[in-house]
């Protein structure tokens, strides 16, 4: 029997200014996040921080590298963060087209908005502190050895 794993990304994205992108939730306390969500049947956690992001902001990106990893025991789930850029270099292609999403704005990490969570502070935190993981590496289909 295969297990479900609870997996989740969520993206760094700073501008020229060194501010964090978040999104502002519909739904539940309000609040302001990271873009991401949860992984698809079938989607590497790479796959799953870019089109979170591309569904919550417009955006193209591409992910530079792994600024942390968690694991929420509450929940079962593994949280991904990905240091991540606009693939154009440019913020132009911005925009909510997502029921999800009410407001999506660029935060100086000394004046985050309220409510956030201490865990979105942490991994945003984290995030800017320098902490440079891989990627995780993509491997193709297994060759048995006799």
């Amino acid at each position: 029997m295969h297990t479900r794993y609870k997996l989740g990304a969520a993206a760094i994205i700073l501008n020229e200014q060194d501010s964090v992108l978040l999104v502002k939730h519909s739904y539940g306390r309000l609040n302001w996040e990271l873009p991401g969500g949860g992984n698809e049947e079938g989607e590497s956690i790479v796959e799953t921080v870019l089109r979170e992001v591309r569904e919550e902001t417009g955006l193209q990106v591409i992910a530079v590298h792994t600024s942390g990893i968690y694991y929420e025991p509450e929940t079962g789930m593994h949280h991904f963060v990905f240091w991540c850029r606009p693939q154009d270099g440019t913020f132009s292609d911005l925009h909510i087209d997502n029921d999800e999403i009410t407001e999506c704005v660029f935060w100086s990490p000394d004046a985050l908005p309220r409510p956030i969570s201490d865990f979105t502070v942490r991994r945003i935190t984290d995030g800017i502190s320098g902490i440079r993981l891989p990627l995780p590496t993509v491997i193709a289909s297994r060759q048995w050895l006799d």
